[in-house]
């Protein structure tokens, strides 16, 4: 196996770790979004590293015969001809159970429409989260749950179906079903801002105004909002479970 990781974040941080530790020579080169502990610790192991640049220079950088690619949490979309570059292509981890909630922040969407939630690895096509399915890990979740909550779950389950699968991914021994996205939903970076405003003049359901609180609850990230006499207020809430 020759595989190309491009990791990020806390998942991608971990799953390098897992890598580096149990299948070192599987790495034929290690990517990530800047100079970090992975990228140190891939060099001090002999393993080739880079930074992120840009496309091209990664794929200058790809061994020729390389089996497969991860994009563990990674941040950015690819383009061809990256993708075409390792033989099997590349598969990308997404935190939300596929087709629902494509795009950006799956965890307040999948609160505000009460939607299935989990995990999923796909292969990697030319839309935005829509290649074919290869593994998915449900996630439940209930009135306690706030945003910053299917974050942390959606962290460690992905790690954990990344490391499952991983033996699989490796011997080429894995499926991948098309998926349907019109049966899912789709949401970009831009809609969170407009769709987290509370407007003090309108009737909301208790239930729709609860779940949309919740779901921008974050510790440390701006909550819901409104304004009033001039002023901007922002919400978090926690509810408990009393019986």
């Amino acid at each position: 196996m020759k595989l190309v990781l491009l990791a990020d974040g806390s998942v991608g941080a971990k799953f390098a770790r897992f890598l580096l530790e149990k299948y070192p020579d599987d790495l034929s080169l290690i990517v990530t979004a800047q100079i970090n502990d992975i990228y140190r610790e891939a060099v001090a192991k002999g393993i080739r590293a880079c930074k992120f640049e840009t496309e091209e220079k990664v794929l200058e950088k790809i061994e020729s015969g390389v089996d497969l690619g991860i994009l563990a949490w990674w941040p950015n979309i690819l383009k061809t001809p990256l993708l075409e570059a390792p033989w099997m292509g590349f598969v990308n981890t997404h935190p939300s159970l596929l087709p629902h909630n494509r795009g950006k922040h799956y965890n307040f969407w999948a609160l505000v429409e009460q939607a299935p939630f989990g995990v999923t690895i796909h292969r990697v096509d030319a839309g935005v989260d829509s290649g074919a399915i290869v593994s998915q890990l449900p996630i439940d979740y209930g009135w306690c749950d706030t945003g910053e909550t299917l974050y942390n779950k959606a962290q460690a389950a992905m790690l954990q179906l990344l490391t499952e699968l991983y033996p699989a991914l490796r011997d080429g021994q894995f499926t991948s079903t098309p998926q349907n996205v019109e049966t899912g939903s789709f949401h970009r970076a831009s809609e969170l801002e407009f769709a987290s405003k509370i407007d003090l003049d309108k009737n909301y359901l208790a239930r729709d105004l609860l779940n949309l609180l919740r779901a921008r609850t974050f510790e440390g990230h701006p909550g819901c909002w409104f304004d009033d006499a001039g002023s901007r207020y922002e919400i978090a809430i926690k509810i408990r479970k009393v019986r």
